[in-house]
């Protein structure tokens, strides 16, 4: 039964599957890998945020999530895929493909088509921004969220991916080693949601009272989708139905597993009682840890990135907001953003020279030692955090002379479902 899902997949895609030098097989996964990716923004992470704030914003996290899936959706076709993908330098990627011009059914060099592969960035491109407004949730105006997201995806998103990604890209040819996003969304989303968090500010009763998750259910189904569609996430970005992505799906699920398990460990020790929100959160930490070196490392080193991801993101979200006091609503940048800086540099200590992607190495061409490596890697995560850090806080000024980034005090006290968007997420009966 197993072996009939991509042929009943492909009959979903005629066109590509008669396309002349087409890869079924390839074409067939990353066409699910891409619907996994979008299955981890919708529903996934906007049930997981859903989850995580009060009841009386549960629906601005929702239509947040929903819009800016629209709208980084549209701004990929218009102008981030090619400022992402285009080659006119090393730093960007230019505007030839405007409107995915020039994108057709026919075959890349790896046996894609070009439309499928813009899509699956596409859905890239879709969940970091999202991530982002887990850092300033439950006090931002819609209007501001919106327009951040826009300006964000253009200027600092698209441009970091060609680095990363491009073909040209200026780290890619130094030799970053970064096979899902760990530069690209991780670190980038991370550290977007702190900035963002110290402009905008705190919540008004942040410190004062406690701010607890009011739907751990719903958290609890995001989570599991995320975990899922991670394998899309990761497995997907081999662009192969081959060894390298089914080794990628199982690296990212031992993380994943490790990190709940740690995370939920430490709780227990620490507090006397595990908790079901530190067991998901773990789990997400191993997830986003593993993600830059998920089709570098074997199984033994998914399970040492796991352990050091439940356990780093832990310290590090205490303290953020036990000893900075930095109000991060739903922990991207304790999480996401060191996840995403551990999980780079671990990539180039555990990268396994059988599971190697440039010449037959573990290491990138060029690089033969640890320590070479590990130069590069640093390298990734400095300049893809600062120019982040920069200008996140030069876009979130700018458009706060725009449109105000934050809700009044009454309007934040009464909830955002209502004084934003004239709804509630629950009647009350």
């Amino acid at each position: 039964m197993p072996r009939l899902a991509p042929a009943l997949l492909l009959l979903c895609f005629p066109a590509l599957a008669l396309a002349d030098g087409l890869d079924k097989a390839d074409t067939a996964w990353i066409a699910t890998a891409t619907a996994l990716v979008l299955f981890m923004t919708l529903p996934g992470l906007a049930l997981f945020y859903g989850g995580l704030v009060r009841s009386k914003n549960v629906l601005s996290v929702l239509i947040q999530c929903f819009a800016i899936a629209g709208l980084a959706s549209v701004l990929w076709l218009v102008a981030g895929y090619g400022i992402a993908f285009g080659n006119a330098s090393p730093y960007w990627g230019g505007f030839q493909k405007l409107l995915f011009s020039g994108v057709t059914e026919e075959a890349l060099s790896g046996g894609l088509p070009e439309s499928l592969f813009a899509m699956f960035q596409m859905t890239f491109a879709i969940i970091t921004p999202a991530l982002i407004i887990g850092g300033f949730a439950e006090r931002t105006r819609f209007a501001a969220v919106l327009l951040f997201s826009c300006l964000w995806l253009l200027v600092v998103y698209a441009p970091i991916t060609h680095w990363v990604w491009g073909e040209n890209g200026w780290l890619l040819q130094m030799g970053l080693l970064d096979f899902a996003g760990g530069t690209v969304v991780h670190i980038t989303a991370g550290v977007a949601a702190l900035v963002s968090a110290l402009v905008i500010g705190p919540r008004a009763d942040f410190g004062k009272q406690p701010t607890m998750p009011h739907n751990l259910t719903m958290v609890v189904a995001g989570a599991g989708m995320l975990w899922v569609g991670w394998f899309g996430f990761n497995g997907g970005s081999a662009l192969a139905a081959d060894g390298n992505a089914t080794m990628a799906i199982l690296v990212t699920h031992i993380s994943a597993a490790t990190g709940a398990m740690t995370w939920m460990f430490i709780e227990w020790v620490r507090f006397g009682k595990p908790t079901v929100l530190g067991t998901a959160t773990g789990m997400v930490a191993g997830l986003g840890t593993i993600t830059p070196a998920s089709g570098f490392v074997g199984p033994a080193g998914a399970l040492v990135i796991g352990l050091v991801a439940g356990a780093i993101c832990f310290t590090m979200t205490l303290f953020l907001k036990q000893r900075l006091k930095i109000d991060d609503s739903l922990d991207v940048f304790p999480v996401h953003g060191v996840g995403g800086i551990t999980g780079t540099l671990l990539a180039g200590v555990f990268a396994s020279t059988s599971l190697g992607v440039f010449s037959g190495q573990g290491f990138a061409e060029g690089i033969h030692s640890i320590g070479q490596q590990l130069g590069v890697q640093a390298i990734g995560v400095l300049a893809t955090g600062l120019y982040t850090a920069v200008l996140t806080f030069v876009l979130l000024k700018l458009v706060n002379l725009i449109t105000p980034l934050r809700v009044t005090p009454e309007a934040e006290a009464q909830g955002l479902d209502i004084t934003e968007h004239e709804e509630r997420g629950y009647t009350e009966l």
